[in-house]
């Protein structure tokens, strides 16, 4: 039987269990799938630790989520195209839920699919290594992996292997003159866990993307006293409250004091840099690894997904990304297809010449609507190749662009919209409390109908 080994129980890496799970439904014979995962539970970046740093077993800590981390786009425009929150939840919910929700509702669809016992917890991989004199001449990977409760490591050969271990684990740390002797505290988004922390305090951010504005955000809410932003790629453009300021690039720090391009400065507590992840995969060697920035287009994966120089591996959710969960599917129901034999691929040359006209395509992009569009038309062409259930891509894309104007409109206040549902058409109703004032994130809260006494 044919064996395939998925690396990570993420968003990713548990829709190519789904993606098998529902060709087994219908009746196909599917490969024996294993998945590696070296956290304790599925759900990847959602399933929520306090470690920083390195867990129990000295292994690199994967997750980059912090408390009172709320979605920050519409559910709407993640939701699963077969499982939709209304189905899961039993009600429809509000538009922006928080981390809890989210994984709970990751987590009933695989449920539902009954793939966990697919899933070799706290078993990191170590090694991939492609024969391709084994397997009769058809080729093999040898998978090396460490089982972190046991204590040992072992090694197995399979047919394919698929990447799902994500890529904003790895935090990128630029250096600064003078941080070496900064007298407060300084840490990468990845290590920020709790923005009660920073209660009171004066913080400086370094970063102008989402994290960098969502931190910002949450250490506002819950009491920062003065919040100041830095970037290389200028002002975010929001209306920020009265105690936020942007300022120019950072040059450097003395003691307390951080100096900027124009000769401005302020004292801060501590530094939070938000300063992007990097593609990470040690297990691989050269030939296998992909290295590319955090881009719209990841040049030498063919439809975004096969790796051109040995088609029998894969990666998904490699992409910058404005679609997630649904994207995330349509790749590995794509790749699903490509390894069981149901799609042909091309030549090498005619994968090559598709990834450049798409990469082309993404280096003339100038608007974020633009970015949008043209995320959605990928997706469009996987689900236009495969069964994945088609959800209305060009509804979800004026949806994100009704986002960016709510955002824009107002920065703390987005989150107290509501959109439709591609799958049922209901329009999520109101949260019953405020996002800025909802201070308990708690699923049993956030379910609730009415706010609870005392508020949320």
């Amino acid at each position: 039987m044919t064996r395939v080994a998925v690396i990570g129980a993420g968003p990713s890496g548990l829709a190519m269990l789904r993606a098998f799970a529902s060709a087994a439904e219908q009746g196909a014979e599917v490969p024996e799938v294993i998945c590696f995962e070296k956290q304790d539970d599925w759900g990847g970046l959602w399933n929520y630790t306090w470690r920083t740093g390195v867990d129990e077993y000295g292994e690199s800590v994967h997750g980059s989520m912090y408390r009172y981390l709320w979605s920050n786009g519409p559910k709407e425009c993640l939701e699963f195209a077969d499982y939709g929150f209304e189905e899961h939840f039993g009600k429809p919910i509000a538009s922006y839920p928080p981390r809890e929700v989210l994984w709970d509702y990751i987590k009933g669809r695989v449920d539902k699919s009954g793939v966990r016992d697919q899933i070799r917890f706290r078993t990191t991989v170590r090694e991939v290594v492609y024969d391709a004199t084994a397997g009769d001449g058809a080729g093999m990977f040898t998978v090396t992996s460490h089982d972190l409760d046991g204590g040992h490591t072992s090694s197995e050969k399979f047919d394919h292997v698929v990447v799902a271990s994500g890529h904003f684990s790895v935090p990128n740390v630029p250096h600064y003159p003078g941080f070496e002797k900064f007298l407060g505290r300084i840490l990468h988004a990845h290590d920020f866990r709790d923005a009660v922390e920073f209660a009171g305090r004066d913080i400086l951010i370094v970063g102008a993307s989402y994290s960098a504005e969502d931190i910002g955000s949450q250490c506002h809410k819950y009491g920062a006293n003065r919040i100041y932003c830095t970037s290389r790629a200028g002002t975010m453009g929001y209306d920020w409250p009265d105690n936020w300021e942007e300022l120019p690039i950072l040059t450097h720090v003395d003691g307390n004091t951080v100096h900027f391009s124009d000769g401005q400065t302020r004292d801060v507590h501590a530094i939070i840099l938000c300063t992007g992840y990097q593609h990470h995969f040690p297990y691989l060697p050269d030939d296998l690894r992909l290295e590319t920035a955090n881009r719209l287009w990841v040049s030498g994966l063919y439809k975004g997904v096969v790796w051109e120089r040995n088609p029998k591996l894969f990666y998904l959710g490699m992409q910058d990304q404005y679609y997630t969960f649904n994207m995330f599917d349509a790749q590995a129901w794509y790749a699903r297809d490509v390894l069981m034999g149901r799609i042909d691929l091309p030549s090498a040359e005619e994968m090559a010449a598709d990834g450049a006209a798409w990469l082309a395509r993404e280096e003339a992009l100038e608007t974020a609507y633009e970015e949008i569009d043209f995320q959605g038309d990928y997706t469009q062409v996987l689900v236009d190749e495969t069964d994945y259930p088609d959800f209305n891509i060009p509804a979800v894309n004026q949806m994100f662009k009704d986002w960016k104007g709510h955002k824009k409109a107002d920065i703390m206040g987005y989150r107290n919209l509501g959109f439709p549902s591609t799958l049922t058409g209901t329009v999520a109703p109101p949260h019953h409390t405020p996002w800025l004032d909802a201070l308990d994130d708690s699923m049993a809260t956030y379910l609730l109908d009415e706010a609870p006494e005392g508020g949320g």
